[in-house]
């Protein structure tokens, strides 16, 4: 039996390179893989690529309407989530002179902000909460 068999997990930014190599490996291990793109044909050739025990989910990580729409699907359809690669990332480039704030803000929200929040969303309704001590 596979590794991870009865396994859910998410691979963001799944459509090629190390998302698209890490979901590929999860689905072959058992795991149910859900993936995410910005791009709807990327998506479905990634899809296609790994072929069973997969599901695409396109949305953008620096969008949080996106990252609602993903984290309810994957409760809805699986009830949990057990494993996460927050693995989405975007790589733009300028001479220092030449970076706008909006190149800054493109790559931050994608690169950090998605980071932080898909990872927030994931955890389990109590466990992001603080307790205060006197």
């Amino acid at each position: 039996m596979p590794s991870l068999e009865g396994k859910v997990s998410l691979v963001t930014g799944g459509t090629s390179g190390i998302g698209l190599a890490a979901a590929n490996a999860l689905a072959r291990e058992g795991s149910h893989v859900y993936i995410t793109g910005r791009r709807e044909r990327e998506l479905a050739n990634a899809v296609q690529q790994i072929g069973s025990n997969v599901t695409g989910v396109q949305g953008d990580v620096s969008n949080a309407q996106d990252l609602d729409h993903l984290f309810a699907k994957i409760r809805g359809e699986k009830g949990k989530l057990d494993i996460l690669f927050a693995n989405a990332g975007i790589a733009k480039y300028a001479a220092l002179g030449d970076i706008t704030q909006e190149l800054y803000d493109s790559i931050f929200n994608v690169n950090v902000k998605g980071v932080l929040f898909t990872v927030q969303k994931a955890l389990p309704p109590d466990a992001g909460q603080c307790v205060n001590h006197p």
